[in-house]
C-alpha cells in the first residue's frame, strides 16, 4: 500500500480500502460523539459491518471514478479521513470533506492532506471546482476551508436533517485558476 507523507513526523495519507474496516470502525467508535456533532458518519458506521459497507461504497466510487476516501494516519493509527464525497468528471465539480479525531487536531493534517488531494484534482484530473460543505458551527472545518483559499459562497438554510434537527450548510469552494494562482504565489514566496 502506498502512503504520502504529510510533512509532520509520523503522519501519512493513504487510500482507504475495505480491509481497513477494523481500524476505521475503531476510529469512529472511539470518537463517535465528537465526530457526530456535525456529520452523520457515526450514524452510518454503527458497527464493523457498517464500516465495511461504508468502505465498500467508497471502493465502488473509486472504481467508477465518482469519489474516493483517504485515511489520515499518525504514528500508524488512523486519526481521520479526507474524501471526495462527490466527483463529477463531466462537469469538473467535486465535493471534498473530512473528519479528524480531536487528539490529532492542531497539526495541520487536514489542510496538508487536502492540499495534496487538491493538487491532484486540479493538476492531474482537470477538475474545475471543488466544494467544501460545512455546518456553520464547525469552526475547525471552516478554518480548513479558509486555509485552502476557498471562498464562502452561501448558506443552504436548514437543508440537512441531522439527528432529528434541521441544520444549515455553508458552501465554500475553490476554482482551478484560483488554486493554481495561490500555489504559484506560495512557491514564489518560499512557503
Amino acid at each position: 500500500m502506498y502512503a504520502t507523507p504529510l510533512g509532520v513526523d509520523g503522519a501519512e495519507l493513504r487510500p482507504m480500502e475495505v480491509w481497513h474496516a477494523p481500524d476505521f470502525f475503531a476510529n469512529i467508535d472511539a470518537e463517535r460523539e465528537f465526530i457526530g456533532r456535525h456529520v452523520g458518519l457515526p450514524d452510518v458506521v454503527p458497527d464493523l459491518d457498517g464500516a465495511r459497507a461504508f468502505l465498500k461504497r467508497y471502493a465502488d466510487k473509486r472504481a467508477t471514478d465518482t469519489g474516493s476516501l483517504h485515511g489520515v494516519w499518525l504514528d500508524g493509527t488512523l486519526v481521520g479521513g479526507l474524501m471526495f464525497r462527490l466527483w463529477d468528471n463531466e462537469t469538473g465539480v467535486a465535493e471534498a470533506g473530512c473528519w479528524l479525531v480531536p487528539g490529532a487536531g492542531g497539526r495541520g493534517l487536514v489542510t496538508r492532506g487536502m492540499t495534496i488531494l487538491l493538487d491532484w484534482a486540479f493538476g492531474e484530473r482537470g477538475m474545475h471546482r471543488v466544494e467544501w460543505h460545512v455546518a456553520p458551527g464547525n469552526q475547525p472545518s471552516v478554518n480548513v476551508a479558509r486555509r485552502l483559499g476557498m471562498s464562502r459562497e452561501g448558506v443552504l438554510r436548514e437543508n440537512y436533517p441531522h439527528r432529528g434537527v434541521r441544520t444549515s450548510t455553508e458552501v465554500w469552494a475553490v476554482l482551478a485558476p484560483e488554486w493554481r494562482a495561490a500555489r504559484e504565489a506560495a512557491a514564489h514566496s518560499g512557503r
